[in-house]
C-alpha cells in the first residue's frame, strides 16, 4: 500500500493558522476520497522559532488495498497551496510502501 508522508517547516507563532488551515484541507480531502485516512503532526521540540511537520496520508486497508494514488496525491499538492505562505523552505514528499 502506497503511504505519503510530507515534512515541512513552519514559524513556532504561526502554528494555530497552519493547523486551521491543514486540518481544514486534511478534512475535506477525507470528504472526498472515503478511504483516505490523514494525520498531522509535528515535533515536539522547536527549532530556532521552528516546527517541523508532517503531514501523513494512506488509505484504510479494508478499503482500498492500493494506496495514495496520483489523484488523491495530486488533490494533497492543491490542497496544500493554501499553507504556502506559512511554510519556511519547502514540502518534501517521501513515499513508503
Amino acid at each position: 500500500m502506497r503511504e505519503l508522508f510530507i515534512y515541512y517547516r513552519v514559524r513556532a507563532i504561526d502554528e494555530a493558522k497552519a493547523r486551521r488551515i491543514v486540518e481544514s484541507f486534511q478534512s475535506q480531502l477525507c470528504v472526498r476520497f472515503p478511504p483516505l485516512v490523514a494525520r498531522l503532526l509535528r515535533k515536539a521540540e522547536e527549532s530556532e522559532g521552528l516546527h517541523t511537520w508532517m503531514e501523513i496520508y494512506c488509505t484504510s486497508a479494508v478499503m482500498s488495498r492500493e494506496g495514495i494514488n496520483s489523484e488523491v496525491e495530486a488533490a494533497i499538492e492543491a490542497h496544500a497551496l493554501a499553507l504556502s505562505h506559512l511554510i519556511v523552505g519547502s514540502r518534501h514528499t517521501e513515499v513508503f510502501v
